[in-house]
């Protein structure tokens, strides 16, 4: 039972019997790691462990490791090896790859350094890492000329620079001359492909690939659980959620061993709530632990259906279960109750984003500004967008188009205009969805003509009219004549517009309640899933 009035005391939640606490986000006691009781051999080598904390402090604290290193051995007349190379090693542990090729770039000049194939092989999987693909291709020449042997290392970190790069075909191309000639690909040039193949739309090398591995008579090596991840993805990303469910299905049939990022690679691009807090129960049926990822994805699922007592329910639990929660999933339940115009939820939970160590960012405060607006409390909307500014964001489109498009509900065209003008004058261009807004707006309260005035000034403004723009303008047309002008302008207009707005507005900010499921396929948030996988 929820208290506060907030929850029905009997309301059950997902399976999960009565949600019970004592106040809607309690402050919790988050386990805390214990600090590592550390046991050095003797005072020189604890001296020497200091140092090198201290130079590593120094590093991140400069963003510049070459200075640092210079410094010291200019102090020291000389760097200890095992101090440069704990160094590098530590850096590649928390993927600082630009630190990384500083460092190497640096000993590489070093006559006291003796650069060798381990060094180069390193200074290429930073490169390819960064996207470097010129660096690294000028290094790979340079072995080449000084005999050192093909690496599948090597050759994996040119195919990588590429695809981060963007240089997709290349990236290929350099898979297939491995493929061929060698150094024959690892799993982990697998994993690197599929991947690149994945950021780079080519879905059907990705599954021709991937079909050529299960081959158990022809296959180099067999798929691991990181390259069924990938395929997931994959095909979440093509909007092809049966072979998504296929793979999934298929790693129980392979003996592949499903882990949280399984089932929150799943969950990521599932539209439905229902399907969504199936999978989640799946999970806990197999003993496989939700992290944060797990909730939050579980607690979007049932703010986007506007059930903003399960998502709550599902925060709760979350907390209970001592899993701290992130910024995303602190911005996904004040999106919820934001949804909805619940203002007071809404402040309970951005308050408590301080408490919990997720220090509010824009998102939050737009979305904040979402909440007042959804409720049609436009004084208590205008307090928080300046509080906006007070605070030290800079007000931007988003802002701004929350406020307009509360204006527009509630038919005040003087203080629509008096926002957007305000946003003109401060040099913020308005998008698609502000003039869409605008324009729906005269439309519904001057007549068709002033609304077609919005829909031809669109293209001036460098905005061509998205398929939601042309919806709304053929709404508004009462007449035969309004319509067939209405269709011209639409005839007339280029057919192959982008249908994602992608004003990163909080979504429904214009969208009445029975267009939502209009584009109920750009549900899948791919920056979330690339964030699951990131985790491996």
């Amino acid at each position: 039972m929820i208290c506060g009035g907030l929850l029905d005391s009997n309301l059950k939640i997902h399976k999960r019997g009565e949600v019970v606490c004592f106040g809607m986000l309690a402050p919790r006691k988050f386990l805390r790691k214990r600090k590592k009781v550390e046991v050095f051999k003797d005072a020189a080598d604890e001296a020497d462990q200091k140092n090198w904390r201290k130079l590593m402090n120094e590093i991140d604290e400069s963003g510049s490791a070459v200075s640092v290193l210079t410094s010291m051995r200019i102090e020291k007349h000389s760097l200890p090896k095992d101090l440069v190379v704990g160094t590098l090693v530590r850096f590649k542990q928390l993927k600082k790859w630009n630190i990384v090729s500083e460092i190497l770039e640096w000993l590489w000049l070093q006559d006291c350094w003796d650069f060798g194939e381990m060094d180069f092989l390193m200074l290429i999987t930073a490169y390819g890492k960064q996207g470097e693909f010129n660096k690294t291709e000028t290094v790979l020449n340079f072995m080449t000329k000084k005999g050192y042997p093909p690496s599948v290392i090597s050759h994996t970190a040119l195919m990588e620079a590429y695809g981060r790069g963007g240089q997709y075909n290349k990236a290929e191309a350099t898979f297939r001359r491995m493929q061929s000639s060698g150094p024959e690909p690892s799993a982990v040039t697998y994993q690197i492909i599929l991947k690149i193949f994945a950021e780079g739309n080519k879905f059907e090398a990705a599954e021709e690939i991937f079909e050529s591995l299960l081959n158990d008579k022809s296959s180099p090596l067999r798929p691991d659980q990181k390259m069924f991840h990938m395929m997931i993805y994959l095909f979440g990303k093509a909007r092809n959620y049966e072979k998504a469910r296929k793979m999934y299905a298929l790693m129980a049939e392979r003996g592949v061993q499903r882990s949280t990022v399984t089932y929150n690679s799943l969950m990521s691009f599932e539209r439905s709530y229902k399907e969504v807090s199936n999978i989640y129960d799946e999970m806990q049926r197999a003993g496989v632990r939700p992290d944060v990822v797990s909730y939050t994805l579980l607690i979007s699922a049932y703010g986007k259906a506007r059930r903003e007592e399960e998502a709550l329910a599902v925060f709760e639990e979350m907390l209970d279960a001592g899993v701290r929660p992130t910024k995303k999933a602190y911005n996904i339940l004040l999106h919820a109750f934001a949804l909805s115009g619940m203002v007071e939820q809404a402040r309970i939970v951005f308050k408590s984003m301080h408490r919990d160590r997720c220090t509010p960012d824009l998102y939050s405060y737009n979305t904040m500004l979402l909440a007042y607006v959804n409720a049609s409390d436009m004084e208590g909307a205008e307090k928080f967008f300046r509080r906006i500014k007070q605070d030290g964001y800079e007000l931007d489109v988003v802002a701004y188009g929350t406020l307009i498009n509360g204006y527009a509900k509630a038919n005040n065209l003087e203080k629509m205009m008096e926002k957007y003008e305000e946003m003109r004058v401060s040099s913020i261009k308005a998008n698609q969805t502000v003039l869409t807004t605008i324009m729906d707006a005269y439309g519904k309260n001057k007549d068709f003509d002033s609304a077609v005035v919005w829909f031809k000034d669109m293209e001036s403004c460098g905005v061509v009219p998205d398929k939601k723009a042309k919806n709304v303008l053929l709404s508004l047309a009462k007449t035969t004549e309004e319509l067939t002008e209405a269709r011209q302008l639409v005839g007339h207009t280029d057919s192959n517009v982008n249908e994602n707005t992608g004003d990163g507005f909080p979504k429904s900010v214009i969208d009445d309640d029975e267009d939502e499921d209009e584009d109920e396929d750009d549900d899948y948030d791919y920056d979330f899933a690339k964030e699951i996988l990131s985790v491996q």
